[in-house]
């Protein structure tokens, strides 16, 4: 069942993977919403969390959640901003994207520390570990399905340069 549960999410993530290039912001906030419930559920269901923690656990998470989801959004912006400039982008607008994408990437490691202790103090370091084990994989994949959507830098010029085969 849980096994079921995860790859019912990952399918949907890879699936909506094309949704977190728009540049409607609506949109991303619906995707963001809509990513969190889901991620909800499959975090219920996963970490089964004992009755006597349950309201400090969710409360913790939904607090966690809605600062990675501020993260996300800077790193939506970001894929944004690479499509924007994808066409003509210089050497200082890609050195600018790429020392974002490290901050952003910087930001999502220090409030995974942070509120690994805070989730440790709440669940034990063991089960703060399997919610942090699923939440790196469930973003890994979502990385990798985004990316294997985004040409590599130069990648749709030389494409238009080669000789029709």
């Amino acid at each position: 069942m849980k096994l079921s549960v995860l790859l019912c999410t990952i399918l949907l993530l890879a699936a909506a993977a094309p949704v977190f290039a728009q540049s409607n912001a609506e949109d991303v906030d619906m995707v963001q919403s809509a990513f969190g419930k889901d991620k909800k559920a499959l975090m219920s269901a996963y970490l089964q969390v004992p009755a006597k923690d349950s309201v400090a656990f969710w409360k913790l998470y939904d607090e966690y959640e809605s600062k990675r989801k501020e993260l996300g959004k800077k790193r939506i912006s970001l894929l944004q901003d690479y499509a924007a400039q994808y066409n003509n982008l210089s050497s200082q607008e890609a050195t600018k994207l790429a020392e974002s994408s490290f901050s952003n990437d910087g930001d999502y490691t220090s409030l995974y520390k942070s509120y690994f202790k805070k989730f440790s103090g709440v669940l034990g370091g063991v089960n703060a570990a399997k919610m942090f084990q699923l939440e790196v994989y469930l973003q890994t994949r979502t990385r990798l399905a985004i990316m294997e959507n985004i040409p590599f830098i130069g990648e749709l010029n030389s494409q238009q340069k080669a000789p029709n085969q």
